[in-house]
């Protein structure tokens, strides 16, 4: 209840679009294959810049 009102760290809120950019990869690419990969480099850029927060 007490966090309720608090802020997402820079750190996840990046965590939660990488998993969003993911899930969306999933589901477009049973249809659309260039999509998918085009979303699956936006989430290894996402990654990316993780990795540079835990430094």
């Amino acid at each position: 209840m007490f966090g309720l009102f608090k802020k997402k760290s820079e750190k996840q809120k990046l965590q939660d679009a990488y998993q969003k950019k993911l899930s969306e990869a999933h589901k477009v690419s049973h249809s659309n294959r260039t999509q998918s990969d085009k979303l699956m480099a936006e989430a290894e850029e996402i990654a990316k810049k993780i990795d540079q927060l835990k430094d």
